[in-house]
């Protein structure tokens, strides 16, 4: 088997897991499924694995070994390539081919807040500060720095489960 590198490996992985991600987006906006917390959460499972795949298949590109480090890079690497793919047809999504989707999480917030019992003033005033966050641009570059933070958590935790070093040389 031919060496791979780390780009390798998370350009590949990352490019799998990104267009996965723009299906199960795809499938939860279709169905209205995105407003339900926990069947979006499930994405998470699928990125675990994907890192796991990843991982793996450079290790056994490598005689079975993969440095801490080396995993660290595969992991946040691929799960940036992901992000970015993924935020950019959520973008794309909400912006050009259901644009009722922003105003439906407006929606959400503001019965979120009835039920917290806030005042119609106190409502206003909290979408007007929310509203500088929600600009496509600003959604965007929070999905992809997200991603980008939980993929360094899954890499620093999946790298230290299936890391294996080379032994040291004897001389």
């Amino acid at each position: 088997m031919e060496k791979l590198t780390t780009s390798q490996v998370a350009l590949k992985w990352g490019a799998i897991l990104g267009v996965i991600s723009i299906v199960i987006t795809t499938v939860l906006y279709v169905t209205g499924l995105w407003k339900n917390t926990w069947i979006s959460s499930a994405s998470l499972v699928i990125g675990i694995v994907a890192l796991v795949l990843a991982m793996k298949e450079y290790k056994e590109a490598h005689q079975g070994f993969m440095s801490f480090g080396q995993g660290v890079t595969i992991g946040f690497t691929t799960m940036t390539i992901s992000g970015l793919l993924g935020a950019l047809y959520q973008t794309v999504y909400t912006q050009f081919i259901d644009t009722t989707i922003p105003e439906q999480i407006k929606d959400m917030q503001i019965e979120a807040f009835e039920k917290q019992g806030m005042s119609d003033e106190m409502i206003e005033q909290s979408l007007e500060s929310m509203s500088a966050f929600s600009s496509p641009g600003v959604t965007f570059l929070f999905a992809v720095l997200g991603s980008m933070f939980i993929g360094l958590i899954l890499a620093l935790i999946i790298s230290a489960v299936m890391k294996k070093n080379k032994p040291a040389m004897d001389f």
